[in-house]
């Protein structure tokens, strides 16, 4: 009684481990967001706007970094420290940096094509001002806002593979990973909701992170509309 999900097979409350768990996605997949929109941000403008050199070094440092396998940097970077939900989320973070780098790069070379930066110029607004309220906030906000949903997602699915594996978080620092991971067994014995439970609370936090990135687009769509 007062267990409104029930208890695990040791008898802890499922319910509140849930809500605890949260903690262990929140921070750590906003590290990994914060390093792969900043940098990569960043290494998009420099390849996309000025060119020249800085596209060819980006492009080298963005091939560089899609040339390793994102388990292996994981599980290097676990054996040369430790199995910590951080550390794995600052490797998310660095290989999610090409990716966010050519989105990007490609609008800013969409938008060359239209004239639209050579026009901003004329009219003399300087490089600060194009870059950041006319190409970053009105044409590329969406797709740092979506990237930004989805790499919340995926730094959830990350967390919930590599406990299979013994990385992750760590018990006794409840997370719906290690959650499913603990009760796996007794799902064959006929237990389900023990397993079931942590498994639909990711589904429901993904879904969420998705609505929410389709609903601060649709917003920030018709204010830019007004």
């Amino acid at each position: 009684e007062g267990h409104l999900l029930g208890t695990d097979f040791m008898g802890r409350d499922m319910l509140s481990r849930l809500v605890i768990s949260i903690q262990a996605y929140f921070l750590p997949g906003l590290l990994a967001i914060g390093i792969a929109i900043v940098f990569g941000t960043l290494f998009g403008v420099l390849a996309g706007y000025w060119g020249g050199m800085l596209d060819t070094a980006t492009t080298y440092v963005s091939n560089l970094l899609n040339s390793f396998p994102r388990l292996v940097l994981i599980l290097l970077m676990v054996a040369a420290f430790k199995p910590d939900i951080y550390y794995i989320m600052i490797i998310i973070g660095v290989t999610n940096i090409p990716v966010v780098a050519s989105l990007i790069h490609s609008k800013i070379q969409f938008l060359k094509q239209k004239n639209f930066i050579e026009a901003a110029t004329a009219l003399g607004l300087n490089n600060f001002s194009i870059i950041f309220k006319h190409i970053l906030w009105h044409n590329c906000r969406s797709v740092l806002i979506i990237k930004a949903t989805l790499g919340m997602a995926e730094a959830i699915l990350m967390e919930t593979r590599l406990r299979y594996l013994g990385f992750g978080v760590q018990e006794h620092t409840p997370s719906c990973g290690n959650m499913v991971k603990a009760c796996y067994n007794y799902f064959m014995q006929g237990k389900f909701w023990p397993s079931t439970a942590p498994a639909l609370a990711i589904l429901f936090t993904i879904m969420g992170f998705h609505l929410l990135g389709d609903g601060l687009n649709n917003m920030l769509e018709r204010k830019g509309d007004r």
